[in-house]
């Protein structure tokens, strides 16, 4: 059963999504022709400093870095290294912190520099599809009402999701019950309740939705090598609806 949250667990992580709000702005900022992927790593870890709070990403499983750096073909856990972004690329941003114990984890899509007009058109539905899935995150709801949402955008800009790979519950631990799949049917899967937190978390491709992880046993592209885009926010469900923890 999904672990259902306080009004005063609820706030702690509220403080954890300011944290991870604030990573993504400044690491997005940092997202320029000519840095490298390990630039905007280190600026994210600059806010965790000032804010005192912990990386819910670094060591995660052994993972080395504090935020997951994903350009272009890269659909999610791209580590942060010497690789560097050229003007048109687009890169996914994914982060976490931890205050007092408590997760928040959220992920952004941003173009460096000017980007083509396709690019852009994959950047804006996959920022819709959460969007769409986050409104429909309200006591009562099921999953597959969610999943359903998030894909019918998707697929409405001929566009695909990733199936591979799916949202998560949060609090204490980054992953808890439940999985949220981006697609699915409305009126199938659990029902939600008010207190439950979830990081839902659309990944869409432009291309081919069959993807493969990397020989370093993190990085996941796309198999046809197509951009993909990816947007996240941790959503508390409250009986007033939706509550975006990690919103700016």
């Amino acid at each position: 059963m999904p672990l259902r949250k306080s009004t005063e667990q609820i706030a702690m992580m509220r403080r954890a999504g300011r944290v991870v709000a604030e990573m993504l702005e400044v690491a997005a900022a940092a997202a320029r022709p000519g840095a490298s992927s390990a630039d905007l790593d280190s600026a994210a870890r600059g806010v965790l400093d000032r804010r005192g709070a912990r990386s819910s990403f670094l060591g995660y499983h052994g993972f080395p870095a504090v935020v997951c750096v994903s350009p272009n073909e890269v659909v999610i856990h791209g580590i942060p290294g010497q690789r560097v972004l050229e003007e048109g690329d687009i890169v996914s941003i994914d982060g976490g912190a931890i205050v007092e114990g408590w997760h928040a984890d959220a992920a952004v899509t941003v173009g460096v520099g000017e980007v083509d007009q396709a690019s852009g058109r994959l950047i804006e539905a996959t920022r819709d599809a959460l969007a769409a899935a986050t409104r429909r995150a309200v006591p009562d709801s099921r999953l597959g009402d969610l999943g359903e949402a998030c894909e019918a955008v998707v697929e409405a800009a001929g566009l695909a999701v990733v199936r591979d790979y799916t949202g998560h519950g949060i609090g204490t631990a980054m992953h808890e019950e439940p999985q949220v799949p981006n697609f699915g049917r409305a009126g199938r899967g659990a029902r939600l309740r008010a207190g439950m937190v979830l990081a839902i978390e659309p990944m869409v491709v432009a291309g081919g939705a069959t993807v493969m992880e990397l020989a370093d046993g993190w990085t996941v592209v796309t198999r046809d090598r197509s951009r993909s885009a990816h947007f996240e926010h941790t959503v508390a469900i409250t009986e007033s609806g939706p509550e975006v923890l990690t919103a700016p």
